[in-house]
């Protein structure tokens, strides 16, 4: 089933020149880049990006009680609340300083569940407990425990949308549809010549 997903190498991984090596690692599995640019987003347009509701803020903070509860550290200790909605709030505006920080660069990528197959390769939410070879688990060795003591937020590279809603959401939120480009890449030309 093709869709397309959104993904976001992140200001960390833009000064540490990943992008390139990102780029190859979706294009070795057959997805199809049709939009991509490089813009330096200031703090509003990066909290109108991260969803505001009581759902999300408490989603982003069950992924950080859990990451304290694997390494068995009180997480009220390092953040003075233990409730999954407040670590959310706190979290949010910690991206918020983060991506405005430096240069993004965004890209919207097409093919067969395309939105799985990101996440696959981009790995883990906490690079720390990234698979090794995910985009993650390969270039950032931060932690939800590291992020938290310093006040800051988690520098994992990399964003990719979570769901097919998610990613459609994500892509006019960065694409207007004339900067999405359709084509048949060199994988869709193999296929077409296999299947006639």
């Amino acid at each position: 089933m093709t869709e397309r997903t959104f993904i976001m190498v992140k200001p960390d991984g833009v000064m540490r020149g990943l992008v390139g090596k990102i780029i190859k690692k979706f294009e070795n599995t057959g997805l199809k880049l049709v939009a991509i640019k490089m813009a330096r987003p200031n703090e509003k347009k990066v909290a109108g990006f991260y969803p505001s509701s009581n759902e999300w803020f408490s989603s982003v903070g069950e992924k950080t009680l859990k990451g304290y509860q694997k390494l068995g550290v009180d997480v009220k200790k390092d953040l003075n609340t233990d409730d999954p909605i407040e670590i959310g709030k706190t979290i949010k505006s910690w991206l918020i300083k983060y991506i405005s920080k430096g240069p993004v660069v965004a890209m919207i990528w097409e093919g067969n569940k395309a939105v799985k197959m990101g996440r696959k390769l981009v790995g883990n939410t906490e690079p720390f407990s990234a698979e090794p070879g995910t985009l993650r688990g390969t270039f950032s060795p931060d932690s939800y425990q590291c992020a938290n003591l310093d006040f800051r937020s988690m520098f994992n590279t990399i964003h990719a949308s979570g769901s097919t809603n998610e990613a459609k959401e994500e892509i006019v939120y960065w694409f207007s549809e004339s900067e999405i480009f359709d084509y048949q890449n060199s994988a869709e030309m193999v296929w077409d010549f296999i299947k006639s």
